[in-house]
């Protein structure tokens, strides 16, 4: 199969292009390529820090190509020490196989498994390593690779000063050696991966010419930081992960939807698959809403992008009362994470609370109340985004969202959750 388009070109429009092998671009331009992209089973779910290498053999496969993924089962017993400044925690076999069962799930989501002579495949270096023993792989793999050739990498020198395991240290050669099995077995011819595996991808690469005289070659992306020069990926809660049990639909589409200008005009390129003419028709001010749409629907579907945008407007728009209630619990929390909280006890709101006492003492959205009556008057004040005026009002159960929650508002951004316990 003939590639349909420059894949070395796209990614480099795309900003997705940090270091390549010489005769890379001249090897993909004349046949369809095996490519594979090994990912991290330390987690249970990948990350949108991981969404990087899937858009790469996204491009991959839709440029005509045969994208591989390699999950970890035996790299992930290792630990990889490329960027980490400590030794990484050891997992079991057990938590492992957990992970990586559900990594599969994910990237079943965006590859296509079935699409004739370039269809996706998932492989497992557990496979591989599971019956080569120890004396083996030292005898036949270890003898290619010089110590010095080893601490010459970027992520052993990191650790020189504070010490690596031997375990750590070996990973290199583990990595090395899953390139030269796809290479021997799979006809794998290209590796890809972020930055900070350069060091582990030639690795491979020396092995295969080394061993059998053959060649390959090497791609890797840069590693995505935001304009200001903190980590992609992560919000004030953590990690930003695929799985909605760990990052619910609507904060991964608040993620997005927050990106700054500067940070959005790059994200679009690298985390979209619109076409060159298509981003650049895009409002510079739809950026976010057309980014975070796409992204969101690629990873949790139509209905849950829906009910984000639903949330979103409900929250932070012209929304009703009607329709706050009608959210389910987890995108009202979701969407509720960060604002300030209070918990009231069921017998005070079943006993009901005058309006001006729970604002001022009971949930201390308004500072006296003085300034709660003054707000009242003023119509400044709404209770699960229901105006509220009269100071004789009374919190009671039969404002409870959910038999459980109230939402208060001072304004137009600055809201109280409050929890009855």
């Amino acid at each position: 199969m003939m590639p349909r388009y420059n894949f070395i070109e796209e990614l480099r429009w795309r900003n997705m292009i940090q270091d390549v092998v010489p005769g890379t671009e001249d090897l993909l331009n004349g046949k369809m390529v095996n490519g594979y992209i090994g990912f991290d089973p330390t987690a249970d779910s990948l990350g949108v820090g991981n969404m990087v290498q899937i858009m790469t053999l996204l491009h991959f496969q839709r440029a005509g190509h045969k994208p591989f993924a390699l999950v970890g089962g035996a790299t992930g017993m290792v630990g990889d020490p490329s960027g980490k400044s400590a030794e990484r925690n050891l997992l079991s076999e057990e938590v492992l196989q957990h992970n990586l069962s559900r990594q599969k799930a994910q990237l079943e989501k965006f590859l296509d498994f079935d699409c004739g002579a370039n269809s996706a495949v998932i492989v497992n270096n557990y496979d591989w390593f599971k019956n080569f023993s120890f004396l083996d792989f030292i005898r036949d793999v270890g003898k290619h690779i010089t110590v010095n050739y080893m601490l010459s990498k970027d992520s052993v020198k990191m650790r020189l000063e504070n010490g690596m395991s031997f375990t750590e240290f070996s990973y290199q050669l583990v990595q090395g050696y899953d390139f030269y099995h796809l290479w021997k077995h799979q006809g794998m011819q290209l590796q890809m991966g972020g930055s900070d595996q350069w060091g582990n991808i030639v690795t491979g690469t020396e092995l295969i010419r080394k061993i059998d005289g053959g060649e390959a070659f090497a791609l890797t992306t840069p590693l995505i930081k935001k304009a200001d020069g903190t980590k992609f990926g992560k919000s004030e809660g953590g990690n930003i992960w695929l799985d909605p049990k760990r990052t619910s639909p609507y904060a991964f589409y608040q993620f997005w939807l927050r990106a700054t200008d500067a940070d959005v005009q790059n994200y679009i390129r690298i985390f979209s698959l619109k076409t060159r003419e298509e981003i650049e028709s895009i409002e510079p001010s739809q950026l976010q809403k057309e980014l975070a749409k796409e992204v969101t629907v690629r990873v949790h579907g139509a209905d849950a992008y829906n009910n984000a945008v639903k949330a979103s407007e409900i929250l932070f728009g012209k929304g009703t009362t009607d329709e706050l209630s009608a959210l389910d619990e987890d995108t009202l929390l979701s969407a509720m994470e960060g604002v300030p909280q209070a918990v009231i006890a069921r017998s005070e709101i079943e006993a009901g609370i005058n309006i001006v006492d729970f604002l001022s003492e009971k949930i201390n959205l308004m500072p006296s109340k003085t300034e709660a009556r003054k707000m009242l008057q003023g119509n400044g004040i709404s209770i699960n985004k229901g105006k509220v005026s009269d100071q004789a009002y009374a919190i009671s159960a039969k404002d409870l969202i959910r038999n459980k929650y109230v939402l208060a508002q001072k304004g137009k951004k600055e809201y109280c959750l409050v929890t009855v316990s």
